[in-house]
């Protein structure tokens, strides 16, 4: 999806979200491709809170984008 569609499409499944999710999970968009995708989330995991959704731009080469939700680590 475009990044567009991936940003309505993370804020639709924030909303539709329970508390237990929004607790224990990273919600982010990421480019689809693989490789893309896990330079981004090294990075967010680096530094969640200098991390937003036009973050992500700067690891993507085709404007293909998913929304994708991980576990947080538990300390």
């Amino acid at each position: 999806m475009t990044y567009t569609e991936a940003v309505q499409h993370k804020k639709e499944s924030l909303e539709n979200a329970d508390e237990s999710v929004m607790k224990n999970y990273h919600l982010i968009i990421a480019p689809s491709n693989i490789e893309e995708s896990q330079r981004c989330i090294e990075t967010f995991l680096s530094n969640p809170k200098s991390f937003n959704d036009k973050s992500c731009k700067k690891f993507c080469t085709n404007d293909d984008y998913q929304v994708i939700s991980f576990r947080k680590d538990v300390d």
